[in-house]
């Protein structure tokens, strides 16, 4: 067992977490996860089941004199973001995470933890060993890649679950009940590009963009973190301006994490070599400004490299097109809801860039808790991308879950949570995709909460689990199991 959990309570769900971080879960490579929790449940001799798209049901019977009481479905995904810093050595599909306990928070060692959503797997498996919990018939819904897709949620039969009544385990802040979250789509644009070779005696330089939060892009867009490749991007075009010429770019990984670094290839000429050092530098020292109490580690640097290499540049149009199209495109908060104050309504995310033989690419993803403001912005996006000569794809908008105030299972958790804790929780909606808002249009009549310990920065190296947390949402979940009628 890893030495950052010793001594940590609740015990079950804490060597379940530590378990399940040894088995690589990437989105679409969850099956050895699904296999574990299904043996686990086998040796418990509890009923499951698993559908094409990889999704887990168990199911445990009530426990003495709950026979009565309603079906509660207990859910949370296999999946997590595989995100780790540059000068970290670690493969997702084999490595296990390394965990690191900091006093009342633990991390990995430069990668994501996990915790979102390995805590609600842990706790589920957890509540499945343990039969001195109290609780009527539960069934325990383990879906899979949640985080690139939402595509287990979105594949479920609406006969999947027998029970109405579903605890969401994968919201981010202990004493929060969520009972609304944003839908969203994602926005690819791909500019096809010509390679000329690079101009005789032109220098290649790397140009780097670090140091930055990242983070989710529903959760942390409202900070006003940086966007590595909109930085990039100014750096680009302020080197437009001595002639520089692009040959590669590459920045962020995922679509729903706001990116992180960014690195660039040039060709530029040798006698303004030391002006686009300068560039940089004046570049870097604006943004290191502007961003100084929410980026404090950023870097933009410049570097000469071998030449050794026989070079390609975008043609000079065509460089030109994608870096004011990139210029364009929107970033961070677009609206925000004039219900419910704080929420961000509306929002989008330059998220990934990438080069290939011939294209450039760059994929955004939108979100909003109503769906023509998804439609809208997303519209907005594709415009800037046909504008520029780009071709424009879009993935499926998935459905928002619209708050319902009268909720039974809303009414009960707040009682429990004031009985154990001797206030009130807060009852908020989110802006990120929860698996809720599908599970609800798969599922009719479903009656659902969301909750869930403290979680910073998922999607990052820098996620982080507050230990003490842990325990208080372990407690409010068995009393919600305990009080259900």
């Amino acid at each position: 067992m890893s030495t950052a959990i010793e001594g940590l309570k609740p015990e079950p769900v804490w060597r379940y977490f530590a378990e399940i971080s040894r088995i690589p879960r990437g989105s679409r490579n969850e099956a050895a996860a699904a296999k574990y929790v299904l043996d686990a449940a086998k040796k418990l001799g509890l009923e499951t089941k698993s559908d094409k798209s990889g999704n887990v049901v168990v199911r445990k019977p009530a426990s003495a004199n709950r026979a009565h009481v309603r079906s509660v479905a207990l859910q949370g995904h296999l999946d997590m973001v595989c995100e780790k810093n540059k000068d970290t050595v670690h493969d997702f599909m084999k490595d296990p995470i390394e965990l690191v306990r900091k006093g009342d928070v633990l991390m990995a060692n430069g990668t994501t933890l996990g915790a979102d959503n390995g805590i609600a797997v842990a706790a589920n498996l957890a509540i499945m060993e343990d039969r001195s919990i109290e609780h009527g018939p539960l069934e325990f819904l383990f879906t899979v890649d949640e985080e690139t897709g939402l595509t287990g949620a979105s594949n479920l039969s609406p006969d999947f679950l027998e029970s109405r009544i579903l605890l969401n385990l994968d919201s981010e802040e202990e004493g929060e009940l969520f009972v609304g979250c944003a839908g969203g789509k994602d926005t690819i644009g791909t500019w096809k590009v010509n390679f000329d070779n690079a101009p005789a005696k032109f220098v290649a330089v790397q140009i780097k963009v670090s140091g930055l939060r990242g983070g989710h892009s529903g959760l942390e867009i409202d900070k006003g973190r940086g966007n590595a490749i909109k930085l990039m991007n100014r750096v680009l075009r302020a080197l437009n301006g001595i002639g520089a010429r692009l040959s590669i770019i590459e920045g962020g990984n995922k679509h729903n994490a706001i990116p992180r670094e960014c690195e660039a290839v040039l060709l530029v000429p040798p006698q303004k070599l030391d002006l686009a050092k300068n560039i940089v530098n004046d570049l870097c020292a604006t943004a290191k400004a502007e961003l100084a109490t929410v980026e404090p580690d950023l870097m933009i640097g410049l570097a000469p490299i071998n030449m050794r290499k026989k070079w390609k540049v975008i043609r000079k149009g065509e460089q030109q097109k994608i870096v004011h199209a990139i210029s364009a495109l929107p970033h961070g908060v677009i609206k925000m809801s004039a219900e419910i104050s704080g929420l961000v309504e509306t929002s989008t995310n330059v998220a990934v860039i990438k080069t290939s033989r011939d294209s450039i690419k760059i994929a955004t993803s939108q979100r909003s808790s109503v769906a023509s403001e998804i439609a809208e912005i997303a519209e907005t996006v594709a415009s800037i991308f046909e504008l520029s000569g780009a071709s424009v794809e879009g993935s499926d908008a998935y459905p928002g879950w619209k708050p319902n105030m009268d909720s039974q299972i809303l009414k009960l958790a707040k009682s429990a949570y004031r009985s154990l804790y001797g206030k009130d929780p807060e009852v908020k909606a989110i802006h990120a995709g929860l698996e809720c808002g599908i599970i609800g249009e798969r599922i009719p009549g479903m009656d659902m909460v969301s909750f869930g310990p403290t979680l910073q920065g998922a999607h990052s190296p820098d996620e982080k689990l507050y230990v003490a947390t842990v325990e208080r949402f372990w407690n409010f979940l068995l009393e919600i199991l305990k009080t259900v009628n």
